[in-house]
């Protein structure tokens, strides 16, 4: 995979769309169609799962490389490590949010189908950074922070084979969530452990 090394706030393909929580990164184009479909077709291959979430079911499936967080009580495990089809793109993904590749220890592969989304939500706090992978349809991520009895909302239209970065307030302070998808669409997720 050719790494186009956006700057990460701003410049070379990254920019912060505007009224964004601060810690927000976006890139458009981190992958080419031909990538994207490469890794499309390995996804709808893995073996997926329905999100559980103590006692309850998502609509989304998911599968995860490295570690997995199960939200029965035990938390974090130890699961196979992440695969070679995989490593192109962590490796662009951390040259992008300026990480070492290796920083990038767990990948949350999800599936949405039609009508799946995620509810509102910060990631658990044993991970640091998050850097998310769109593909094949473009995903409304919502943004939303309490302030008094008011929250403050904010919103980005996440573009296949774009990337976005999670880090500082936006990563800590903000909740986000994924409106319902009209179409079929995969995420990577990859995550630094804190």
């Amino acid at each position: 995979m050719k790494a186009p090394q956006p700057d990460l706030f701003g410049g070379n393909g990254a920019s912060d769309p505007p009224a964004v929580p601060p810690g927000l990164a976006y890139a458009s184009g981190l992958l080419s169609p031909d990538e994207e479909a490469a890794l499309a077709a390995r996804m709808a291959d893995l073996p997926f799962r329905a999100f559980e979430f103590h006692g309850f079911e998502g609509k989304r499936r998911t599968h995860s490389f490295g570690w997995r967080y199960v939200f029965d009580g035990s938390g974090l495990q130890a699961v196979e490590p992440v695969p070679d089809w995989l490593l192109p793109c962590r490796d662009r993904a951390a040259a992008w949010a300026g990480l070492a590749a290796d920083a990038l220890q767990h990948a949350l592969l999800t599936e949405y189908a039609p009508g799946a989304g995620i509810g509102w939500h910060r990631d658990r706090s044993v991970f640091g950074d998050v850097v998310g992978i769109s593909l094949l349809a473009p995903a409304r991520l919502r943004f939303r922070r309490k302030q008094g009895d008011k929250w403050q909302r904010a919103a980005l239209i996440a573009e296949p084979r774009s990337a976005y970065l999670l880090r500082g307030e936006a990563r800590t302070d903000w909740e986000h969530s994924i409106a319902p998808m009209q179409a079929l669409r995969y995420s990577i997720t990859f995550r630094t452990m804190r």
